[in-house]
């Protein structure tokens, strides 16, 4: 009986050694499940973009990446009518190109070097500063212009050719005469203001900010907003409405200041008309990999991935993208970008 009941035992145990163990191959046989998203995306993603947008795109890039490990990015930030003139007149092979003025791309690079322009994100002037910085204590927006008129102190802005931020910030000066009624104070701004503390990128100024070599600099909200998170001991002055191009309620307003930038051509010149901020992007047609293109840009539209890390950054997006160029959009993108 002990011998039978024995048997019996083994014959169990060997059932279920085999029925497991074959269990386990066909565990080890099945894939784990890919994320949606993967589609087995692989190769470098060149994107050129506004030196504004560089920490939301520094997240940006983490994050698509992480999605998607056989991606690299490669990212290159600057001013936007540099980088657009990178594409129109170097011919750098860009596979996205995102601007901090929707117009760079309208007139630098449409029709020949992009077909299309997607609007996606606005922005707010500043006056940003330093706990450090002379007079700290006493400027306000109502003042401010008279404090960086005193002698001894120290402003800056970017190069008007290059950024956005640079012609912004003259349009600003130009509005401001107006909005204050204070006759020349476009003309004494901009004197007293040297060559020197006119720098490529707007976000040069930061660390001649932190330095104490400047006192004062004009820059967007948003890269004001994303270096205070780090360093509590920057501080901005916020203007009003009606000079710091944020509002489309003062559209008209804005329009009585202009400012005129060199073309596409040589010897051509474009005049820019104060107008709200708008942010925007474009596939340009030098770019190599529509394909990682395309999949980067449903990431970047999507509200629960990229555009939550733009607001999450300090970097305000419009309620709604507007395309211009729609007939030009591939067949994927219209139902990422026409929503």
């Amino acid at each position: 009986m002990f011998k039978k009941n024995w048997f019996v035992a083994v014959l169990m145990l060997v059932f279920l050694i085999f029925t497991l163990g074959g269990c386990g191959a066909d565990q080890s046989d099945k894939k784990p499940a890919e994320n949606e998203n993967s589609k087995d995306l692989k190769g470098e993603l060149i994107i050129y973009h506004a030196g504004s947008l560089t920490i939301p795109f520094a997240e940006l890039e983490r994050k698509f990446e992480a999605l998607h490990p056989n991606v690299d990015i490669k990212r290159t930030a600057g001013g936007s009518r540099k980088i657009a003139r990178q594409v129109a007149e170097l011919g750098d092979k860009v596979d996205i190109l995102v601007s901090a003025d929707y117009t760079v791309i309208d007139n630098l690079l449409i029709p020949d070097y992009a077909k299309w322009n997607a609007w996606f994100g606005k922005n707010s002037m500043v006056i940003m500063y330093t706990d450090n910085s002379k007079y700290a204590d006493e400027i306000n927006s109502d003042n401010w212009y008279e404090v960086l008129l005193r002698k001894g102190v120290n402003y800056g802005h970017s190069e008007p050719n290059i950024d956005p931020c640079g012609y912004r910030t003259v349009l600003v000066w130009q509005l401001a005469e107006k909005y204050y009624k204070q006759d020349g104070l476009f003309e004494r701004l901009s004197n007293s203001c040297p060559a020197n503390n006119i720098r490529p990128k707007s976000v040069e100024l930061i660390s001649l900010l932190e330095s104490g070599a400047l006192d004062y600099a004009f820059e967007y909200e948003s890269v004001t907003r994303q270096h205070a998170l780090k360093n509590p001991k920057f501080k901005w002055i916020e203007l009003p409405e009606e000079i710091n191009l944020s509002s489309v309620n003062h559209s008209e307003f804005y329009k009585n200041a202009s400012i005129d930038l060199n073309g596409a051509e040589p010897g051509q010149i474009i005049t820019k008309v104060g107008e709200p901020i708008v942010y925007s992007l474009t596939m340009p047609t030098t770019g190599e990999n529509k394909e990682l293109a395309v999949e980067f840009l449903k990431f970047f539209f999507n509200k629960e991935q990229g555009l939550k890390i733009l607001q999450d950054n300090g970097q305000p997006v419009l309620d709604k993208v507007t395309v211009t160029g729609e007939e030009n959009l591939s067949e994927e993108l219209k139902p990422v970008l026409l929503k």
